[in-house]
């Protein structure tokens, strides 16, 4: 099997021409066909992920109660915004509910805290209720937001490889932009990690 290599250039436009002159014409239909996907920057999991200090995507989404939400709403306060998989399911509970233990203490840090997953609001709804979520559950059923955020990544699933949500949060500051990223979220433990960086963001701001 010829081995694909990687075209080194900050272009993502760039590296793909480069790509389709140099190296594509030499390989076989199936190894082509798996580096189209590695090399073109409009093939789904290839956008550019968010950054530090990128202006956090807008969106306005319903909640739990069917009530809009727009990000704008909430500048001048710092958001946490934790994209998680699907509601209900055994990690996002494990997830949720460590939230939920620890949303007194996120609350003093001043922090506004959203889940938000390819749910509707009913599902949504029927998650809060069952474990007592004292936090908002947003719903973004078509994944518009999440594709915005760069989360709707290839995911290995039971051998297959499926696009879903890969668990990340991010944290949005005062400003509108983004000011931390916690990627691949493992659900034990996650929700103390915030918390522990919003402290030291609290002492800071203070």
């Amino acid at each position: 099997m010829k081995k694909i290599r990687r075209a080194v250039t900050d272009d993502a436009d760039l590296r793909y021409k480069v790509f389709l002159e140099t190296i594509r014409p030499g390989l076989s239909f199936a190894n082509a066909k798996t580096a189209d996907a590695t090399f073109n920057p409009d093939c789904p999991g290839n956008e550019i992920p968010m950054n530090i200090n990128d202006k956090a995507p807008e969106f306005t989404l319903q909640d739990e109660n069917g009530k809009e939400l727009s990000l704008k709403d909430l500048r001048g306060k710092i958001v946490v915004l934790y994209f998680y998989p699907r509601a209900d399911t055994p990690g996002c509970t494990v997830e949720a509910c460590a939230f939920r233990d620890t949303y007194k203490q996120i609350q003093k840090t001043g922090a506004v805290l959203l889940g938000i997953s390819p749910d509707t609001p009913k599902a949504q709804k029927k998650f809060q209720d069952k474990f007592k979520l004292p936090f908002s559950l947003l719903a973004d059923a078509d994944k518009k937001v999440a594709e915005a955020y760069g989360v709707v990544q290839e995911k290995n699933m039971y051998g297959k490889k499926v696009m879903g949500i890969a668990r990340t949060t991010f944290v949005i500051g005062p400003d509108g932009k983004i000011q931390h990223i916690f990627p691949k979220v493992k659900p034990e433990g996650h929700a103390v990690e915030v918390l522990a960086y919003l402290k030291e963001w609290a002492k800071g701001a203070a």
